[in-house]
């Protein structure tokens, strides 16, 4: 149940937050962010171990930031499937999602520039994208939290009920966004938590395990970082330069 959340004004002081809330098997291995890839050197983002991808990737320089959730819909046959970690890659480098999705498991893709915010989202069998007009948005496995709405399906629903307006108040606030992201003090087991943690059983934990928070401002890009989400000590500024 990963979530992006986005902060868009592109005549605002800080024009652009995006933050991204990342929800995975506890076990599963990553690195924190670094540049990583040296296909791809001018790319800062946490690593997968597993497929070598990552689930969101800033190029300081363009400024621009991508960031990939997992989708609805039908899979992609194992024989040709491909890992989402690379699309975070290819559209923080280029800006545009190019290719054809097939192969890939269903998706919502953000990619997002001072001046900028697109939506592509994948079901397995239609892409379509769409550009974000300036506000707070809220990205679910479901989709694109539509103002007014409660965020698609049900257990999704109370998540965006209770946090979009708080960050809505927020504004353009990089330390406001920071004190909501460490959870509004919710336990991990309310419906309408954005830190989660769930026993699967057989030893399996499933839960947040980081959060990133990405700032565009007139003093450039910033990149916090945090591999204990609701800890508020925890945060780290990631190197950009």
């Amino acid at each position: 149940m990963c979530t992006a959340i986005v902060g868009y004004d592109p005549g605002a002081r800080v024009p652009l937050l995006l933050a991204g809330v990342r929800d995975e098997l506890v076990a599963r291995a990553w690195r924190p962010p670094a540049r990583h890839w040296p296909d791809h050197p001018g790319l800062v983002g946490g690593r997968d171990e597993l497929a070598g991808g990552t689930w969101l990737a800033l190029d300081p320089a363009a400024p621009r930031v991508a960031c990939v959730l997992n989708g609805v819909g039908t899979a992609a046959p194992e024989s040709v499937r491909r890992s989402r970690g690379g699309l975070p890659l290819a559209l923080a480098e280029t800006g545009t999602l190019d290719g054809d999705p097939h192969g890939f498991d269903p998706f919502h893709l953000i990619g997002a520039e001072p001046g900028s915010v697109r939506l592509w989202s994948w079901d397995g069998e239609r892409l379509t994208g769409r550009k974000l007009e300036p506000g707070l948005h809220m990205v679910v496995n479901s989709g694109l939290a539509e103002a007014g709405s409660r965020g698609g399906d049900d257990y999704m629903s109370a998540r965006v009920a209770h946090f979009r307006p708080l960050f809505e108040a927020a504004g353009h606030e990089r330390e406001a966004w920071r004190h909501l992201l460490d959870g509004d003090g919710l336990d991990p087991s309310d419906d309408r938590a954005l830190i989660v943690r769930r026993d699967l059983g057989d030893g399996r934990l499933w839960g947040t395990t980081s959060i990133s928070l990405t700032t565009f401002g007139p003093d450039g890009v910033s990149y916090d970082f945090t591999a204990e989400p609701g800890t508020p000590a925890a945060w780290q500024p990631v190197p950009t330069s």
